[in-house]
Parts: C-alpha cells; structure tokens; sequence
C-alpha cells in the first residue's frame, strides 16, 4: 500500500543475502521446531537462528474479509493499513518514527480467511518492537488524519484496479463462484463500502476479531524459547480469550460456464477453477503433484507445453491449489489476444479432461515429484519465510514436524494415486472468467 514499506525492508536486505548462503542447511535443522507454550496458553512455533542477529515473528488471526459485515466490505484490508498508523501514546508520525528509527519492520494484511501481520526486529531492539507491537494490537489510535489519509489510499488504489483485467477477472470469478456466500464479496471492498467504514467500525473489528483464541504465531531467528515466552505473554496476553466471529457455511462453487466482462484491450485475461481437495484430506498430496503435471510446473507444465510452447497463444499460464478455508479451489490464469480466447479455453478444457481420464505416465510423475521435493528448502530461504511457513503449519494442523516430514509425503505418492486423485479433481466442468474483448466467445451459464 505504500512505498516506505520498501525503504524499511532494506534495512535488512544484507541480513537476508546471509541467509541464502545458509539454505542448504535448513532441512538438516527442521527437526528443531519448537512447539512454544506460555503461561496465558499462548502457543507459537519456533525455529531458532542464531546466526543473524535478528528475529521474525509472522502471526496469524482466523477470520479475514469474509467476516467483514455486508456493506463494509474492504474493512479487514483497511484496519490492515491502519495498525501501524499509531498507537497508544504515539501518534502516526512519532509511531512510524520509532520503528524505522530502530530499524524495525512491522506490517499487516488480510484476505478471505484471515488477519496477518509480520514484524522483523535486530535482537537488541526485540523487547522495543515487541511492545510497539503490543500496542498497535492492543491499542490502535484511529485518529482522523491516518484514517481518511489510508481511506484515500485505497479508494485510489481501487480506482486503479477498475482497469486492471487481472483483478477484475479474479473478481468476477470469484462473484459468479460464490454468489450468496462471503467468498463473493471483494476482500478490499468498493468505493462505496470503504466509504462507509466508520472509526468506530475499525475499533470494533480489534475488539472482536483480535484474540488469542484464533491466532497462530511463527518465530524464527536468534533467541531461545526461555527468551520468546514472556515476549509473547507481554505482547498478546492482553487480547481477549476468544473472538466474535460469524458462523460461515462451506461452499461449493458454481463451476461451469464462462463469464466476460467487455473491455477494449488487445488481449483477454482469463482466470478458471473450480472445486479442489481440502488441505487436510488424504489424497492432498496426490492432487498437488497432479496440479504440478496440468499447470504448476512451470515451462515443464501441460498447460505451458500446449498453449505456449506449440501453439505460441499466451506467454505464461498457471494453474494452483487454493486452500480457502469454507471452499478449497483448483485456480488457475492466462492471457491471450482476443482472438484466440475461445481456443485457449478449449485447450484448458482438453487438458483437463486428459488428466481426468487417467492420461498421466510415469515420468511425469517421478519428474513433479524430484522437483516439489528438490525445491522446497527454497522456501526457507530467509527467516521471514521461515517464520511464516511456521504459522501455516500451525493454522493447517500440520504439526511441529511437518519440515521434516513433508518431502516423504510427497515421496509416497505413486502413478495410482494420481491417476485416481486427478479424476476427482478435474472431472467436472470449469468455470472462466474473461477480462477483455474476445472474438467468438459468448458468456455461458450452466
């Protein structure tokens, strides 16, 4: 949202090239996770780095911008630009003051299912950053100059966005999935929905959403659990027990048909999905190596060896599983010129219907599979990854072993079981949604 967010992050940047030296060694120390529980009942997991002297602590609140309350949508995204804008007695210059004056890093954001924030602080400043910390949780200022200051902010980057076709066309997909649940309303809001959040709107949503009930927190750099625990009673020992969140049903999305927004560019930008595989289900593993194969691999992917390699239509296409907590998603996206749309799409379909029926070889799956097991430490290439990859594993229910342990799951998946995990995952019709002008295609329902 701002571009001093950038000039702090530079601070570190010697300190995170050090790191990618050391990445070679980090699946060796996976082992280490701790599990850290605090008097309050806090529980964080923690990696310890010893080697830089700086900590990274990611943190994560369940209950995102599907909490928000109809009419005001954009209020996740808003608090999220608004904790570090001052806090209890310091005002939005003096708090931005202290942090980059000790060169401490501290931000914030939201998406559908959740509220997260990082903070990254030299361990000679660690017990200051946690308490600035404190505060922005704990006691928010919301004065009016930072409010309509960020209100502004975003209602510009929301007008930005209006001519984005890649934002629009995830939207739009989104919309149509989702109609009548949570998922379909816009995570950053409209105009007319960040226009009507009220001070009071913001205070509200730090007094119900933020608790220790539904937090998740990752540590990872130079200091020991003895050292983090009064830290982490000291900073959100204060929050309250549990939060106020609105029940939310499971959601299957509407997977068929396409959808098209006109507009006059000269090429279309197309999202496409549909149902996927829940996180914790058996066969995720399975399902990840089979999205690999489709789309996930890169230039070695299905999709980019038919769409772009021999037919030249798109320059890059993708496809992902999506985790949502209320409706697990296969996604996926490409651009192409409007007048080979229709043909792209058709091509999705086929490929698609390929893996459904079992057309998956051996190779393909011994190749997915070296290259998710080969490419994971990249992942734990800094301790700010580190720490975050830490809260994934305690929001999905991983366990602390989960480094450890994660490749071998991979390993175990076997032709059979892509094979039949593919036919569950893709069997069913997609749903696109197109941005742009295209030739020959026409909005579809079914």
């Amino acid at each position: 949202m701002r571009a001093r967010h950038h000039v702090r992050s530079m601070l570190f940047a010697l300190a995170a090239g050090v790191l990618l030296v050391n990445a070679p060694d980090r699946p060796a120390r996976a082992a280490s996770v701790e599990e850290v529980v605090t008097p309050l009942g806090i529980r964080a997991y923690l990696l310890r780095e010893p080697a830089i002297p700086f900590i990274s602590l990611a943190f994560y609140f369940e209950g995102g911008a599907a909490q928000d309350p109809e009419g005001l949508d954009g209020l996740s995204n808003m608090v999220a630009g608004l904790l570090d804008e001052g806090a209890g007695p310091y005002d939005s210059k003096a708090f931005r003051s202290a942090l980059e004056d000790n060169a401490i890093r501290l931000s914030f954001d939201a998406d559908r299912d959740g509220f997260s924030g990082d903070l990254k602080t030299l361990d000679t400043t660690r017990e200051f950053a946690f308490e600035l910390l404190r505060l922005s949780l704990t006691e928010p200022r919301f004065d009016e100059e930072p409010v309509e200051r960020i209100r502004g902010q975003i209602l510009a980057d929301l007008r930005r966005r209006e001519t984005d076709p890649d934002y629009l066309a995830a939207r739009a997909w989104f919309a149509r999935a989702f109609e009548g649940h949570a998922y379909a309303r816009p995570t950053r809001g409209t105009p007319e929905t960040v226009e009507a959040i009220t001070r009071d709107d913001l205070r509200r949503f730090v007094a119900d959403r933020l608790a220790r009930g539904n937090l998740h927190i990752g540590v990872a750099g130079d200091i020991t659990a003895e050292e983090l625990i009064p830290l982490l009673d000291a900073t959100f020992g204060a929050l309250p027990e549990r939060p106020k969140l609105v029940a939310l049903p499971a959601a299957t999305p509407k997977a068929a048909g396409v959808v098209i927004r006109r507009m006059e560019i000269p090429q279309s930008v197309v999202v496409f999905g549909h149902g996927g595989v829940p996180r914790d289900d058996p066969d995720y593993y399975a399902a990840y190596v089979a999205n690999y194969i489709l789309g996930g691999g890169g230039f070695s992917s299905r999709l980019t060896e038919e769409i772009r390699e021999k037919r030249g239509l798109v320059y890059s296409v993708y496809s992902y599983l999506y985790d949502a907590r209320y409706a697990p998603l296969w996604l996926g996206s490409l651009a192409t010129r409007n007048e080979t749309v229709a043909e792209a799409i058709d091509l999705v379909r086929r490929e698609t219907q390929r893996m459904a029926r079992g057309e998956v070889g051996q190779k393909e799956v011994d190749d997915a599979k070296t290259y998710l097991t080969g490419s994971f430490p990249l992942r734990l290439t800094s301790n700010d990854r580190i720490a975050r990859t830490l809260v994934a594993m305690s929001y999905q229910g991983l366990g602390r072993d989960y480094l450890e342990k994660r490749n071998s799951y991979i390993e175990a998946v076997t032709l059979e079981d892509v094979r039949r995990v593919a036919k569950r995952l893709f069997a069913g019709d997609t749903l696109f949604s197109v941005v742009g002008d295209p030739d020959g295609l026409e909005p579809r329902t079914e």
